[in-house]
This record gives structure tokens, sequence and C-alpha cells, in this order.
């Protein structure tokens, strides 16, 4: 068993969010450590059903091996692998929410938005 607590981020690739959802994760939530899951685009990846068995394999080694409790998807202002309105990836990543919610882990699945000011905002 690790020793700290861990927390789970899906986030996209762009190197512009990791540490802000980082920070964010360990402000608000009793974490030590974030195991991170990226994709380009990710929330719209999950919401379209690509690629899942992938993102489900990653998110099991940090839920069996690290014991993370909590998985936390984001979304990002100017994202090149999700090019599509701001409105859209707020649905998408509340859509992804549910979808994670539904692999059947004892988890706590939450989405965040990470806006132009590269500030993060929980959203569902």
């Amino acid at each position: 068993m690790p020793e700290g607590r861990f927390a789970t981020s899906i986030s996209c690739m762009d190197g512009r969010i990791q540490l802000p959802i980082i920070h964010w994760i360990k402000e608000n939530y009793p974490v030590d450590f974030v195991d991170t899951i990226t994709e380009p685009g990710v929330d719209s990846v999950i919401s379209h059903h690509q690629n899942l068995e992938s993102i489900m394999r990653k998110a099991e080694i940090s839920i069996n091996a690290h014991q993370s409790r909590l998985i936390v998807i984001s979304g990002h202002h100017d994202c090149a692998g999700n090019p599509v309105s701001d409105e859209e990836q707020l649905a998408q990543i509340k859509e992804d929410v549910s979808i994670v919610g539904s692999w059947g882990y004892d988890i706590q699945v939450v989405g965040v938005w990470v806006g132009a000011d590269w500030k993060v905002q929980k959203v569902a």
C-alpha cells in the first residue's frame, strides 16, 4: 500500500492545465498525490465512448494500486484536441461524470472546467 492519499485526474494532455488541476484537487480534497491520465480533448473522448478501455484500465490501476477514491474529469478553454464551444465542453464534462460514475467503482467522480484565466471550477 502506498504512503499518502491519492486522487485521479482524467484530463486533456495540454500542459497548461496540469498544475492548476493538481493544485485545485489538493486544495479541495484531502489528498497528497494526483495520478494523471491524459488524452487530447478527453472530455470529448469519453462522451463519444472512444478509447474507454484504455482510460478505464488506467483508472483501475490508480484505484486498486493507490487506493484513489476520487476521479476528477476536466475540460478546458482553448482545447486543440476538442475545438468546440465552452458550452459544449461543459455538457460533455457533465456527461463524462455520469459515464465514469457508471463504471461501478466505489469512488467519487467530479467534473471541473479550466477557464481562460486558468482557474479551475467544479461543474459536476
